[in-house]
């Protein structure tokens, strides 16, 4: 249990910047009561982090941790996933088999990109929260839990709520307490605090021995927009550790896979279409920027709205 609070405790998770602290401050806050929290934030932010922390940081903390990423699953899988199944509910069932729900009794569930969770697995969720019970798949009586529901997500969520894609109702249930947490590019502060950590790991992991860094080393990560956010840091330091050539690690080691292809000039092929070259435009952003969506969105000076329309297309 100390273990468990050693390494997903609040104090763990590095806030030097003002808006991380106050993050902390919240899950301080927020961990011992059972209100239901949604995380957002764009991909690589940390959001599993917070929600552990949440965990260990509250009442619950002896009891399981349980997440589920709802877009790691076919719709009829992901019901399984969440309320289990009976013996001989589809093909395959060979017996009866416990849910996240049922395995988190007790504790906390998270529900991981719960945007990607399909209409009829969101009017499923509604009840549970509503009712604190389920039916498995394939069941006829209700299973009573004691959970805690916690759900992220990388999506805006009022926006698909607006197109059409994702239940009011559930919204409202989910988001009693909403925690956003903000990109890497906006809290610039806390970039050296987590690589001075990520080269302490990566050196323990590999058996590298780094005397020093020098200040460039930081001033290039500093600079960086980061796409993929703390995962991406996480990603290129631990490379530059297992790269470098000596003790000392310098802006030089800092390798990012930043295609050449933003020094060509754009030349329009003939024949090309206005609607095609936007596309390509749109493609060429999104792999230059991890496929972060906001990202691209600012850079092309259009909303997230937009840009996700355009995908869609």
């Amino acid at each position: 249990h100390q273990a468990m609070h050693d390494r997903y405790g609040a104090s763990r998770i590095v806030a030097k910047s003002p808006s991380m602290a106050d993050i902390i401050g919240q899950v301080r806050h927020l961990a011992d009561t059972n209100a239901t929290i949604l995380v957002t934030g764009e991909s690589g932010t940390g959001k599993e982090l917070v929600a552990r922390a949440l965990h260990v940081e509250g009442k619950r903390a002896g009891g399981p941790f349980v997440a589920v990423n709802c877009g790691a699953f076919a719709e009829t899988l992901l019901e399984s996933e969440l309320f289990g199944h009976e013996k001989g509910a589809f093909t395959g069932a060979a017996g009866r088999r416990q849910g996240a729900f049922e395995r988190a009794d007790g504790g906390t569930l998270l529900l991981d990109e719960i945007g990607d969770a399909p209409k009829p697995v969101q009017v499923k969720l509604l009840r549970v929260l509503e009712e604190r019970e389920f039916v498995r798949v394939g069941g006829q009586e209700a299973v009573r839990v004691d959970v805690r529901v916690i759900s992220a997500s990388n999506q805006d969520l009022d926006e698909m709520v607006s197109a059409g894609e994702f239940r009011e109702d559930l919204l409202y249930r989910l988001k009693v307490v909403t925690l956003h947490i903000p990109p890497l590019r906006e809290r610039r502060e806390d970039i050296r605090p987590l690589a001075e950590r990520f080269i302490a790991v990566a050196c323990r992991e590999h058996g590298r021995h780094i005397q020093s860094v020098s200040p460039d080393f930081y001033e290039c990560l500093e600079k960086r927009d980061w796409p993929g956010n703390v995962r991406q840091l996480r990603n290129v330091v631990e490379s530059a550790v297992v790269m470098a050539r000596g003790t000392v690690l310098a802006a030089g080691d800092v390798r990012l896979d930043e295609r050449k292809a933003q020094d060509r000039e754009l030349i329009v092929p003939d024949g090309m279409t206005l609607e095609q070259f936007e596309k390509e435009a749109l493609s060429q952003m999104l792999r230059r920027y991890e496929g972060n969506r906001t990202l691209v969105a600012d850079k092309l000076g259009l909303s997230r709205r937009t840009i996700q329309r355009k995908i869609k297309d």
